[in-house]
């Protein structure tokens, strides 16, 4: 029984927090007292209109961006307070993520393998993990800037495995990719939240249905929903547009 409550305990164990979270530009509140916590386990899709807050919260998350107030928290550890430690446990994807054009994957990959202390047979098994769940084979010794955009996107979503961390963030993890490899990635997420935590932003409401559990929806900053994709829709009479449209203040069609 002991084992047992210890295992639901660690399975609800909260790994991404956001407490009270607010961003200020200026005069503009890009995040207004936003609060939300994702367990471990769990795969959680980010919706919201362009503009309503979605990359500057994962930006705050990732201690990319510092909080006007509020809490970021990773693991439990607070971001601000100890970047270095949260980061530790934490794969980013940003959105049209900046790689070095002159390098090539290999490079590319050694080098974050470096900044992350990550060396010998740990990186060879990392990075022969990451070659083969990110459809890299052929590409790892092209340089970069000859790559398309899809391949740049998995470059990146390699990237962000790379150190098999605990948490990941991914902001539109299959923008560019074809059929085939958006099936690929949807799957590799699936089985990455598993035993990860994972909070991905998307546009589209199909990824929403393949990979997430839990749907967040954000607009003009603040939090306008929380529950399962099965609750969004039930907002929109079925329809997840419809739902859309409803909660972020646009006329349904």
């Amino acid at each position: 029984m002991a084992d047992s409550n210890n295992q639901l305990a660690a399975a609800r164990q909260p790994m991404i927090e956001a407490i009270d979270l607010s961003k200020h530009f200026g005069s503009f509140a890009a995040i207004h007292r936003m609060s939300f916590t994702v367990h471990r386990g769990e795969v959680v899709a980010f919706l919201g209109p362009n503009g309503a807050g979605k990359s500057t919260t994962m930006k705050v998350l990732t201690g990319y961006l510092t909080p006007s107030s509020g809490q970021a928290r990773l693991a439990g550890i607070d971001v601000v307070k100890d970047r270095i430690a949260a980061v530790q446990r934490l794969g980013y994807l940003p959105e049209n993520g900046p790689l070095y054009p002159e390098m090539t994957p290999r490079e590319l990959l050694q080098f974050f393998a470096d900044a992350r202390g990550l060396t010998g047979s740990q990186f060879s098994q990392r990075l022969d993990y990451v070659t083969t769940e990110c459809s890299l084979e052929n590409l790892l010794d092209k340089p970069i800037r000859k790559c398309s955009k899809g391949q740049k996107q998995r470059v990146g979503m390699a990237q962000a495995l790379l150190h098999d961390p605990e948490v990941l963030i991914l902001d539109e993890p299959t923008t560019g990719l074809d059929p085939n490899q958006i099936r690929h990635v949807r799957e590799l997420i699936k089985k990455l939240g598993e035993t990860r935590t994972i909070l991905l932003s998307t546009h589209l409401f199909q990824e929403v249905e393949a990979m997430a559990g839990r749907l967040l929806l954000v607009n003009e900053g603040k939090l306008v929903f929380d529950g399962t994709p099965q609750s969004f829709k039930e907002r929109g009479h079925g329809q997840m547009d419809q739902a859309f449209y409803h909660l972020t203040g646009a006329k349904a069609v």
